[in-house]
């Protein structure tokens, strides 16, 4: 008998040490743990905010506004090169022409080249040129035949200019193979750079090709003037270097994991200071518009440099005082909740389970110490009352002011929420008052510049898209010129559309208005040439709806010498929507000179109208209504938020001037990284980070200990009122468990002192 009992207390023994391992300690250790590293996170974190010398959003914009010179050049190159083959291959399908008729044909259709000419494989004779002196010196006409022989490539002329030529073969049957050859410079295509902004072309080794934005430092004024122009070229050639480094790298090795947007290698360099101005660079590489996929363009080994002089602001968004008060805060209510749970909830309970074991041990001379809250005053009520028993008393009786005792008490649970409102208490106004940012932002100007101008640049990239368009329309229109089979038409449309993904359709109308040939989609129905209804024959482009779901955008060239007839070619609307798709400049819509939107880069509605104050901006940005020819930028701030906005009209020459079109973006200040939002969304966090770990820990304390422990205390008030039937089983290992197998061998003792003493048992049948 006595070994089993010595096996029982070690039983015991061992399961009181299990307990240890969960139950109560771990919730209130983990939410320790979590307060101060908060209180750290705080500390630090709000500390730091607003502290860099130039704003996140300030870099991060050069960045998008290299890839915008890049997405420009690597379309611009080949969009020639693309133009300058087709236009061969339609020659060399029709009878043959003279070198000075094919030179004068693309001067009159296209003027993006510097200087033609057509020269003579065999023998290396000039032909026929245009414009400035093409170096033909410089091509080995014994490679064309090779692979990639007739690829674009560069040539750096002795002024030190460089050419970047693209080549075209003209062969007829009967005659000596001909070499067409176009030169241009690496300049950028519409490319806005405002004040104080320039932008260079590099090649794989950093050498500066071409470059815009810097003058002369003849061209200045003052010796303070030159001075900061020969910083700003050493700046220049100093980013160019470090971004020809840095661009050899892989472009998935070059972001990080997950990110978007531009395919190739970009990133953005922080330069030195000078007169209270900083230098800031954004570099790109000339990549494809797919993943993957290579073009001329990106054969040749280009990189983008963009480079501006910003104004350092020495005053600071908050210095680390505020961190420093928010983590003192946390933890001094951080330390009175723990030192509540402590206290209130833990203490209690551990008393309660060493009184216990005393009372199974036999220990039956010293009266209970019952803790003063909650369920554990219950449950040490009860257990004073079953040592009362033990030494005979009967079942049942019990002090007279207990009861009222122990529904005035306040329960577990109550102290739980008391610990969770201290802990919101700071969490709340972290998340809903402190550091709020709208009412107070600065939006730095260099951001409204740069929405204003990368504005003006998307809006000058989709005018030329569409000058481009109606360019390879007089092209075509000229090509048939006699031809009236019209399979011989449909080849020559068909040839086109595949060469260039802008149109949806393409077809030749006769002055009737009959379809003669199409090549795509079926046509928009359109009026007889000459009519009063007929937009096109008055308008080169033009929409052809005034409703529906998406806008029907056209452009018309007329065939000479066909009375009337003409080529038309309808554009997709998704050719026009993938030019606005830029990232940094929120949303985007083209509208047209009546303010209904064409085209957009998220979702929206056919000829639906903007936001009013959108509208008044595009409204007083169009060149139409003769107050501003001029691309804008402006800030709004009012009840929802903190907006920028850029509006930019259809500025320059080409067929597509006439329409009146306006670009217009914009986008919540709050989603860029400026210091005030930075701080905000830091304070932010660090509430939801306290809410959360006031929820996770409160919350796992109240399942694993306050239920079981009201649950326990409604048993332990059974037994003692005389219930020796019903089993009190633990269901984990922990305190509450060790108590409960305490109150267990206690109902045990009490039962076989019954039986011993000849009484029947009372409790539930």
């Amino acid at each position: 008998m006595a070994a089993s009992s010595v096996k029982r207390r070690h039983k015991v023994r061992r399961r009181a040490d299990m307990s240890l391992l969960g139950g109560i300690r771990p919730p209130i250790a983990v939410l320790s743990a979590l307060l101060l590293s908060l209180a750290g996170i705080t500390a630090l974190g709000l500390g730091r905010a607003g502290q860099d010398p130039v704003p996140a959003a300030v870099l991060t914009s050069q960045q998008h506004f290299a890839e915008d010179g890049a997405v420009a050049m690597r379309a611009s190159i080949d969009e020639s090169a693309t133009d300058l083959t087709r236009t061969a291959g339609l020659f060399n399908a029709g009878e043959p022409v003279s070198p000075d008729a094919v030179l004068d044909k693309i001067g009159s259709v296209y003027q993006k080249w510097m200087g033609t000419a057509v020269v003579e494989i065999k023998s290396g004779r000039m032909l026929a040129a245009r414009g400035e002196n093409v170096p033909v010196t410089a091509v080995d006409t014994s490679k064309l035949a090779e692979k990639d022989g007739l690829s674009p490539r560069m040539v750096r002329l002795q002024n030190g200019e460089t050419r970047l030529l693209a080549f075209a073969l003209l062969s007829w049957p009967d005659r000596p193979q001909q070499l067409l050859i176009a030169s241009s410079s690496l300049r950028f295509p519409g490319i806005s750079l405002g004040q104080f902004r320039s932008i260079a072309v590099i090649d794989s080794e950093g050498r500066i090709l071409s470059s815009d934005g810097i003058p002369e430092p003849e061209q200045v004024l003052t010796d303070l003037q030159r001075e900061g122009v020969k910083r700003s070229n050493k700046q220049l050639k100093a980013f160019s270097k470090i971004a020809a480094v840095k661009s050899a790298e892989h472009p998935l090795k070059a972001k990080e994991p997950g990110s978007g947007g531009f395919l190739g290698v970009s990133g953005s360099l922080l330069g030195d200071s000078f007169e209270g101005d900083r230098s800031i660079a954004g570099y790109a590489t000339l990549t494809g518009p797919e993943p993957g996929e290579g073009t001329v363009a990106t054969a040749l080994g280009l990189t983008v440099v963009s480079m501006v002089d910003v104004a350092v602001d020495p005053t600071k968004v908050a210095g680390p005082f505020f961190g420093l008060l928010a983590a003192a805060a946390l933890l001094l209510i951080g330390a009175l909740a723990v030192a509540l749970l402590l206290g209130t909830v833990q203490r209690p309970l551990l008393k309660l389970f060493l009184e216990s074991r005393r009372l199974t041990r036999g220990d039956l001379t010293r009266p209970v110490t019952v803790p003063r809250y909650g369920e554990a005053a219950r449950i040490g009520q009860a257990l004073e009352r079953l040592r009362r028993q033990l030494l005979g008393e009967p079942a049942g009786a019990t002090d007279a002011s207990s009861g009222t005792s122990r529904r005035r008490r306040v329960g577990t649970r109550g102290l739980v929420v008391v610990c969770g409102v201290l802990l919101l208490a700071w969490s709340a106004p972290m998340l809903l008052l402190f550091n709020r940012a709208d009412s107070t932002v600065a939006v730095p100007e260099q951001i409204i510049s740069d929405q204003r101008e990368r504005t003006d640049t998307l809006s000058d990239r989709v005018r030329r898209a569409l000058n481009e368009g109606h360019a390879d329309l007089v092209s075509v229109s000229a090509l048939i010129g006699n031809r009236t089979s019209p399979d011989d038409m449909k080849k020559v449309l068909e040839r086109t559309r595949t060469e260039h993904v802008r149109y949806r359709s393409l077809y030749v109308r006769s002055a009737e208005g009959t379809v003669l040939a199409r090549a795509g989609e079926s046509p928009h129905s359109l009026p007889v040439s000459g009519s009063g209804d007929d937009k096109l024959s008055a308008q080169s482009i033009s929409v052809l709806n005034e409703s529906g779901k998406e806008p029907v955008i056209a452009g018309y060239a007329e065939i000479p010498g066909r009375d009337g007839a003409a080529v038309i070619g309808e554009f997709r609307i998704d050719f026009i929507n993938s030019l606005l798709k830029r990232p940094g400049l929120g949303q985007i819509r083209v509208i047209d000179d009546e303010g209904r939107v064409l085209g957009g880069n998220t979702g929206y509605l056919a000829f639906q109208s903007l936001p009013k104050r959108l509208d008044e901006l595009a409204t007083g940005t169009n060149q139409k209504t003769g107050l501003s020819a001029r691309a804008s930028g402006v800030m709004y701030r009012d009840g929802d938020g903190v907006q920028v906005a850029g509006a930019a009209p259809f500025v320059g020459g080409g067929a597509a001037k006439k329409l009146g079109w306006t670009v217009v973006s914009w986008q919540p200040a709050a989603g860029l990284a400026i210091p005030e939002y930075s701080l905000q969304n830091r304070t932010v966090l660090a509430g939801l980070l306290g809410v959360t770990a006031a929820a996770a820990c409160l919350g796992w304390l109240h399942i694993v200990v306050v239920r079981p422990l009201r649950e326990l205390a409604g048993k332990a008030e059974a037994l003692a009122d005389g219930d020796r039937r019903t089993v009190l089983f633990p269901h984990h290992h922990d305190e509450v468990g060790a108590v409960t197998r305490s109150l267990e061998l206690v109902r045990q003792q009490l039962q076989e002192q019954r039986r011993r003493d000849g009484a029947p048992l009372a409790g539930r049948n």
